[in-house]
């Protein structure tokens, strides 16, 4: 009899501690467990998605509904407790035409990532279609001016102070695609869409991330660069000039695309910042579950839908302290409306799955996926393949299927019960040597040892590392926390085994 025959012959056992690690899970009243999760998001909540739940962003995060006691709804927050995603904000009401500084530029600091990966030799970071001058086309994509056409009337109002509304603006990106529509409209809301926001912050990405440093100079010189005269522009309050500026960069961009510069650059780039990466899965979010968040609040009856999410950075700590490369593939259990799963596919450019059982959230996320095709394409970059199944990710054949292959997986189990995490279990003697499991709440208890009596469990598969995540790093919180990578690592158990024989 094989290592593993023995294993399986003998049965799932579970370890469950009597008192989970971060809090009790009290059963309140009945109804089925879920292996839901939904989030944003953004990957981001921080930067500049539109107005939505703070507590429904998305990467990841976790929707169970599994039963939480009082004090973890209020912690994770339930639709009736929405909260809009804060957002960097242009003020463009200055009357002070005088005012040549940057001081009506408001832009939350950006919380500090820690170091940055090493860098990804197989990894093709420029999509070679959307770099070929040979198939200039219009994306099916959702364009900025889309999102403000769509709202009532009284949500926006014009910018720069005009009196009535005024004409599109257009943005190129570095690829071959046609320019991007904006309206210049502000939100009445300080929380919803802010497409003036949007367009200076492609201007630097690009600028930071597309132009070899031989050209940087026409973009960042603090005094004549395109980025320093559009400040200047809004700071002003000049339609004519912000216009006049957009236009020079979208020549700019036009005649370094065709000239190879760009191509250049990204050929030289094998990982995505996450600043880049937030922008564009912001992006996406805006334009795809924002105007649709409300749908997330709709429930199955009988059920109790907890909301929280792993927000852009944590993920991003996590693909590095798990080694995440692009041969590799990536699965969010429970993704919610699949941010995670689309960072992964651009952040790393690994093949990325997720699956998610309720059906708006697995709605959004198709959205999402659509939007991220045509955004990727847009922006030039080339990401790993996407798959996003909706179903129970304990009975969809293609999630059992991929789990056996799959190198780092993630599980949201906040809010999951023991019941739902034993289940879980189950699955880890599938999964290979080497598969990296992240959770939020560790799979084997504290102090456990492998013995006799507990040889058939699964949990004596796994090697735990305790990780700390800083604040902002959750939707639900403020404040730090834990989290936990198992490894697959059977030697442990087949040393044991073999001591015993």
């Amino acid at each position: 009899m094989g290592f593993f025959d023995h294993l399986q012959k003998g049965g799932a056992f579970s370890l469950q501690p009597k008192k989970p690690q971060i809090r009790k899970v009290v059963q309140t009243r009945t109804a089925p467990a879920s292996r839901s999760t939904s989030q944003t998001p953004g990957p981001s909540s921080s930067r500049t998605p539109p107005a939505q739940l703070k507590a429904q962003q998305s990467a990841s995060r976790s929707v169970s509904r599994d039963r939480d006691p009082p004090s973890a709804k209020r912690r994770y927050g339930t639709p009736a407790q929405s909260r809009k995603r804060q957002t960097p904000e242009l003020r463009l009401s200055s009357d002070d035409d005088a005012s040549d500084t940057d001081s009506s530029f408001e832009v939350r600091k950006r919380a500090r990532t820690g170091d940055s990966a090493e860098p990804d030799p197989a990894r093709r970071v420029r999509s070679l279609k959307a770099f070929s001058e040979d198939s200039i086309r219009s994306l099916p994509m959702i364009h900025a001016a889309d999102i403000t056409s769509r709202q009532k009337s009284g949500n926006f109002k014009p910018a720069f102070g005009a009196a009535k509304p005024l004409p599109e603006l257009l943005l190129q990106y570095p690829s071959t695609s046609s320019p991007e529509r904006y309206d210049l409209v502000v939100p009445r809301d300080h929380d919803d869409f802010k497409p003036i926001d949007d367009i200076v912050q492609v201007l630097d990405i690009v600028s930071q991330n597309y132009i070899p440093d031989e050209e940087a100079d026409e973009f960042n010189n603090e005094s004549t660069g395109i980025k320093r005269r559009l400040r200047r522009a809004l700071a002003h309050s000049s339609e004519a000039d912000f216009r006049s500026i957009v236009a020079e960069y979208n020549s700019a961009i036009v005649r370094l695309r065709r000239d190879g510069s760009i191509a250049k650059k990204l050929d030289s780039t094998s990982r995505l910042n996450l600043p880049h990466v937030e922008r564009i899965l912001n992006q996406i979010y805006s334009r795809t579950v924002s105007p649709r968040v409300e749908s997330l609040r709709q429930y199955e009856n009988g059920t109790d839908n907890v909301y929280g999410e792993l927000l852009p950075r944590f993920i991003s700590t996590i693909f590095k302290e798990t080694g995440l490369k692009s041969g590799q593939v990536f699965v969010d259990l429970g993704s919610g409306v699949g941010n995670v799963v689309l960072q992964a596919a651009l952040e790393i450019g690994c093949e990325s799955w997720g699956c998610e059982m309720m059906n708006n959230a697995a709605h959004l996320a198709e959205l999402q996926q659509a939007e991220f095709r045509s955004r990727c394409r847009l922006w030039g970059i080339a990401p790993g393949k996407t798959h996003l199944v909706k179903g129970d990710f304990l009975k969809e054949q293609s999630i059992i299927d991929v789990l056996k292959r799959a190198d780092v997986i993630l599980i949201n189990n906040q809010a999951f019960t023991p019941q739902l995490n034993n289940e879980l279990i189950n699955h880890f003697l599938d999964m290979k040597e080497g598969c990296q499991i992240v959770s939020l709440k560790s799979f084997v208890p504290a102090g456990h040892k492998i013995q006799s009596r507990n040889l058939n469990s699964p949990i004596n598969l796994l090697k735990v590392k305790q990780r700390n995540y800083w604040s902002n790093s959750v939707s639900w919180t403020d404040v730090g926390g834990t989290y936990f990578i198992a490894t697959k690592d059977s030697s442990r158990l087949k040393a044991f085994v073999d001591s015993m024989q």
